[in-house]
């Protein structure tokens, strides 16, 4: 899948990505904004293990954020289950030199109606720490509404912080 954005192109991972993947992903700052999951530091074989799993498009949708011939970040769709299912979670990362320049922002309005398109879904929310009003603002200017706040729900790096939940509906949605 290509995405053209004004600022970027979405694609697919490709196994070539690995060293930039790992070159940018290694930062702190970002792993600080992310889940547990994400690992820091990140190495070769964690970028080889996550493009691996971002090419098996059957359930989640994760595609590398391009500039300049280079993966910079990346963003992904995962659909939620059981009585969730017609939702969907997006998130999305950004390496720290590229960041200000509005590709995050066109990412994720670009990959909002393949979201509504692929999934049977009415609401594509993100769950963001309270620690980030960057990604706050990259989804307000796509659309997104602020929903709630989870207090004191997150555990990251020795801190307690809340999670601010955004939202965005399709058809069918309120």
């Amino acid at each position: 899948m290509e995405i053209t954005t004004p600022s970027a192109l979405l694609r697919d991972w490709r196994p070539e990505d690995a060293a930039t993947l790992a070159r940018h992903a290694d930062n702190p700052r970002i792993a600080a904004t992310m889940r547990d999951a994400f690992p820091s530091p990140y190495t070769l074989a964690d970028a080889r293990r996550f493009i691996s799993a971002a090419r098996d498009l059957e359930a989640n949708l994760f595609l590398a954020i391009e500039v300049d011939g280079e993966a910079i970040g990346s963003i992904g769709v995962h659909p939620l289950e059981d009585v969730y299912r017609r939702a969907a979670e997006i998130g999305y990362w950004l390496a720290e030199s590229w960041r200000g320049r509005g590709i995050a922002t066109d990412a994720v309005r670009a990959i909002v109606p393949v979201a509504f398109r692929r999934y049977d879904i009415v609401r594509l929310q993100a769950g963001v720490f309270s620690n980030n009003p960057a990604s706050m603002r990259v989804l307000e200017k796509s659309g997104f509404s602020r929903e709630a706040v989870h207090e004191k729900v997150i555990w990251k790096n020795g801190l307690l912080l809340d999670e601010v939940v955004y939202v965005r509906f399709g058809l069918g949605g309120p």
